[in-house]
């Protein structure tokens, strides 16, 4: 556990770490882009997907469920090149069809 830090210190730490237990919303997110497993401290996630797919795992406020998925997730292996949220290239997308109009 450690104090609240800022964005930059926090994209460090993620860079750097095995895994992510977080109650935060865009944290979770934020580690499926740093190739990061991730336990959620809470009972629902607006990232769903992240769920579905492995990559995020539910466990509430309760230190077994906790304990549990902390285990679980750090042995399994993501396959985080699953290309959950496209490429990077939506504006040029968006750009190149209105250029059409």
């Amino acid at each position: 556990m450690i104090d609240p830090v800022g964005y930059f210190d926090m994209i460090a730490l993620l860079k750097r770490c095995s895994i992510v237990l977080t109650d935060s919303g865009g944290l979770q997110k934020e580690a499926f882009f740093f190739s990061s497993p991730c336990v959620t401290l809470r009972d629902q996630t607006e990232w769903v997907e992240l769920v579905e797919n492995g990559f995020n795992m539910l466990a509430g406020a309760n230190q077994d469920e906790i304990i549990n998925a902390f285990n679980s997730m750090i042995k399994s292996k993501p396959d985080f090149s699953l290309d959950l949220y496209g490429k990077g290239q939506a504006s040029e997308n968006i750009a190149s069809i209105l250029s059409k109009c």
